[in-house]
């Protein structure tokens, strides 16, 4: 498969390693800097095999499995990279670059779904980035979330006015929803902002065309589409779209002299058909008749060029990469013609696009199979607490391993004793180790079925594991003992907002924080999500 058919979705992000630059690393850091070397300098086999040592020397390190995905992604191994892009969030959840990341391979391998379950973790964290938000819309758009897809590009316009892909991204949306009107708008304002947007033009051209009927518009469009440099990929066949709207060429007739014949005299109508050099070969949409629409793909160009010095205040250095934004080196950007809307077939039919459904089917979460043990018998509870009192002292020491095992065997010990259970469940999850986890949290709230702590505890793992609906399940129990606790307001709403697609639950929970502790560090992320989902 060629380079350019496995682009790779946007901009994947990068994180600083100013850490790792010293002079006397150790192996692990050595090779991981190395790998991101190979990396930048675009030598992505070196940089699978450094950075595949890297991971198995730092095997819980979640900046090496993050490199390590960017690599495989950019290798074209995609199952791969996102395995990697999985380990990193397993050791590090709030890795927000990896959820961007994993959210553009969603992107490139057409699961939309995932990829906007991805993007939206990176807005609630980088809600002021607009990148974010624009592959955000991209994935709802493919999704047929098309309201939703619609606030998220409006939040791009927000952030960053005038930006071509979103007012695209806007036009597509509108096409979708039957307006090709308002359709024509956005893309005819992508292409005022920025005349080298080959997909706005494009799909202008299309919508003048087979939606509004405007051939003398289409045709305009389609030139100035074939005029762009470099040259479309697909000028062929755009090409041929164009002679086939062409209008014939008008032949004047006169009558000859007596006796003699003149040959046909042929005009230059006022607007004479360019003759292309190249010549056009019958294509596959020339050949069979197929459904004309225009297809809400993503439209953001995959390559971004390198354009010019930064802007001046613009920061440079280490922690700058941080920011997918200044991976272009520039705000200025060059775009080429990948991306675009399908073209019609010249026999086709102009038709309305299908309906569209605004309510797409809820989603569906695996049950999680309750073991429900019934509250254990108290055992050696002076032997437990001596090895309890060994896992207090390794966890002390930061000596995970040791304190979950020690914890594991004091339960074990003893297992009626609440604090043995809880502790290993705790320990558990931080190891993420959720099997063990899920088990000795049902344990402790068998002895202790009151325990709020324990209750919110066993949410998370659920809802870490995919049992969101046993989650919410739990979590609803913890509000309606205590109606004041914060977290699992919050944690309901993001359940709500992100895997459950509920804005309106979301919103009440989401309310419930802000009114109950006005200070909370999720505010600002709190607040821009309820102005992005009015109700």
């Amino acid at each position: 498969m060629s380079a350019k058919k496995n682009r790779i979705c946007g901009a994947i992000v990068f994180i600083a390693l100013a850490v790792l630059i010293s002079g006397c690393s150790p192996p692990g850091p050595r090779v991981l800097l190395k790998g991101k070397k190979s990396l930048e300098g675009g030598d992505y086999a070196n940089a699978v095999a450094q950075l595949k040592i890297a991971t198995s020397v730092l095997s819980t390190n979640a900046l090496a499995w993050n490199y390590y995905g960017v690599a495989l992604q950019h290798a074209g191994q995609f199952d791969d990279a996102a395995s990697a892009y999985q380990n990193a969030l397993k050791f590090d959840r709030d890795l927000v670059e990896t959820h961007y990341n994993l959210g553009c391979l969603w992107l490139e391998q057409n699961k939309p779904a995932d990829a906007r379950t991805e993007f939206t973790a990176y807005t609630l964290r980088r809600s002021n980035t607009p990148e974010g938000w624009l592959k955000l819309g991209m994935a709802q758009l493919k999704a047929e979330d098309l309201l939703a897809a619609e606030k998220s590009f409006s939040t791009v316009l927000s952030l960053n006015p005038n930006n071509a892909e979103a007012l695209n991204g806007l036009g597509l949306a509108r096409v979708a929803r039957n307006r090709p009107q308002e359709a024509a708008k956005f893309f005819a304002e992508a292409i005022k902002e920025h005349p080298d947007f080959a997909p706005a033009r494009l799909n202008l051209a299309i919508v003048n065309e087979q939606y509004l009927h405007d051939e003398k518009a289409a045709l305009e469009n389609y030139r100035a589409y074939l005029a762009m440099t470099p040259q479309p990929e697909n000028w062929e066949v755009v090409n041929a779209r164009v002679n086939n709207l062409e209008p014939p060429v008008k032949v004047a007739m006169v009558n000859p002299p007596e006796n003699q014949t003149l040959a046909p005299k042929p005009i230059e109508p006022e607007h004479a058909p360019t003759v292309s050099s190249h010549p056009t070969q019958p294509t596959k949409s020339q050949q069979t008749p197929q459904v004309v629409k225009v297809q809400p793909e993503p439209v953001i160009v995959g390559k971004l060029v390198e354009t010019g010095n930064p802007p001046a205040g613009t920061k440079t250095g280490t922690l700058h990469n941080v920011n997918p934004l200044n991976w272009f080196g520039s705000s200025k950007k060059n775009y080429a013609e990948d991306g675009v809307t399908s073209l019609p077939s010249g026999n086709a039919k102009p038709v309305s696009p299908p309906p569209i459904k605004f309510q797409p089917a809820p989603p569906t979460f695996p049950r999680y199979l309750y073991l429900s043990p019934r509250k254990p018998r108290t055992g050696d509870h002076k032997a437990a607490a001596r090895v309890f009192a060994e896992a207090h002292g390794f966890e002390q020491k930061q000596q995970w391993a040791d304190a979950m095992a020690s914890y594991q065997k004091a339960a074990a010990l003893d297992p009626g004793w609440f604090e043995a259970q809880y502790n290993y469940g705790v320990l558990a999850y931080r190891q993420r180790d959720f099997g063990h986890a899920l088990l000795a949290d049902e344990m402790a709230l068998a002895i202790e079925p009151d325990s709020i702590d324990t209750r919110y505890n066993f949410a998370l793992a659920l809802k870490t594991t995919g049992y969101a609906t046993d989650a919410v399940n739990e979590l609803k129990r913890i509000v309606t003992e205590k109606p004041d606790d914060v977290r699992s307001h919050l944690a309901l709403g993001n359940l709500y907002a992100q895997q459950l697609r509920e804005p309106a639950l979301a919103r009440q929970h989401y309310l419930k924080v802000l009114a109950l502790d006005p200070r909370n560090p999720q505010v600002t992320d709190i607040q821009f999500w309820l102005s992005a989902n009015p109700q």
